[in-house]
């Protein structure tokens, strides 16, 4: 028989619009809400994002090439959280300081050459305090060298797709063919925060390095919406004379969490009031509408020659989507796209179909939908008696 696909449409009504992924405008709003109007106003570039979907919800030149300083520092993380991830780091790995790490400038927690420190103490160096010597650090004992973990940064960056940015180091200090802009930096902030444990460090406000020596050193957040914008728990900021005042920061409302970023700003207190009128506005216009809860039954798919015939997909998160408040009621359909069947064996996280949310003939997201647990094949005896059951009639 030939493979077909199998389409199982479900219709569903929501009480809000959908918002497009990488729109500006949700579907059953303005095009250009005027009340995004002053939003960001002085800074250089600014965009304003759904971490969950990806749905960008505002936008000011932001994929304008800027020097983004220590934001810099976000990608430097996110290589540290896959690290830890994959095993071949540990939170209590002790990491020594090279000559080169502790003759940074500028931020710093003033590491000294030999000295050692946990990956643990280092990302709090690096999240709270901005610590250019702690990056450096942590970079040449992931990446060998300075420049080969710049390298991976590249690397990473393209896997991304983030076509307006180039790293030269791992801090964000002025350097040649150093750059990026908000909308990348909105997706790797996206990424790192994929690492749910990020936000333990970013979203500190105090904490010590050295608490029990001779020299403890006070750790205070260079990002004080933390503290003082409610569901603020991130993410970082930067500056330097060429790149001014940036800041990528995340908060989280009742499910939904955002993330907003602006460069280029005059000042402190202009980049902390640009941000929160952000979240401002997208917390009071915006709201996340679930589709399929964490775990629940998706749909099926026929397993040929497996340990079991059929394999359940299930949803391997909550399954969102942004609805704008107040908006007007439009068709949506959803439709579970899977083969007939797959051949075993099935891999644990293998792509199996894919979760398709259109309005009317357009398509607003797709999610991708792997296989939950491995299906080994079956040996050739439960085939022989699973194709005798057949031809007999028996269950």
């Amino acid at each position: 028989m030939k493979k077909r696909l199998l389409m199982s449409t479900l219709a569903f009504c929501l009480f809000a619009g959908l918002a497009v992924p990488g729109s500006a405008a949700p579907a059953g709003a303005p095009s250009q809400d005027p009340a995004t109007a002053g939003l960001g106003s002085n800074a250089a570039s600014a965009i304003l994002m759904d971490a969950d979907t990806g749905t960008i919800i505002f936008e000011k030149d932001s994929h304008k090439k800027l020097p983004p300083a220590s934001i810099t520092k976000v990608m430097t993380m996110l290589l540290t959280a896959e690290a830890l991830d994959k095993g071949t780091l540990k939170l209590t790995d002790k990491v020594t300081t090279s000559e080169h790490a502790a003759s940074m400038g500028g931020s710093q927690i003033f590491l000294e050459p030999g000295e050692q420190m946990t990956v643990d103490e280092l990302l709090k160096g690096i999240a709270m305090a901005s610590g250019n010597d702690a990056s450096v650090a942590i970079a040449e004992h992931i990446g060998g060298t300075e420049a080969g973990f710049v390298k991976m940064m590249n690397d990473k960056a393209q896997e991304l797709g983030l076509t307006d940015t180039h790293f030269s180091n791992p801090n964000g200090l002025p350097t040649a063919d150093h750059y990026s802009s908000a909308h990348d930096i909105a997706v790797m902030s996206r990424e790192l925060l994929k690492h749910d444990y990020i936000t333990k460090y970013t979203g500190a406000y105090q904490d010590y390095l050295r608490k029990d020596s001779e020299k403890p050193f006070w750790l205070v957040n260079t990002n004080k919406l933390v503290r003082f914008y409610s569901g603020a728990d991130g993410l970082k900021t930067g500056y330097t004379s060429e790149a001014k005042f940036c800041l990528t920061a995340t908060a989280k409302r009742d499910g939904l969490r955002l993330i907003a970023v602006v460069l280029g700003e005059p000042n402190t207190k202009t980049r902390n009031a640009e941000v929160s009128a952000m979240f401002d506005y997208a917390f009071s216009q915006y709201a996340m509408q679930p589709l399929f809860k964490s775990g629940e039954i998706i749909g099926r798919v026929k397993v040929t020659k497996g340990e079991q015939s059929m394999l359940e997909i299930q949803a391997d998160k909550s399954y969102n989507i942004l609805v704008k408040k107040g908006a007007s009621t439009a068709g949506i359909t959803h439709q579970v796209v899977v083969p007939e069947s797959v051949k075993a064996p099935v891999r644990a996280g293998q792509p199996v179909g894919k979760l398709v949310v259109y309005q009317g003939d357009k398509v607003l997201k797709e999610f991708e939908l792997k296989a939950p647990a491995d299906i080994e094949k079956a040996g050739w005896w439960k085939l022989f008696k699973r194709t005798t059951a057949k031809l007999f009639f028996v269950d």
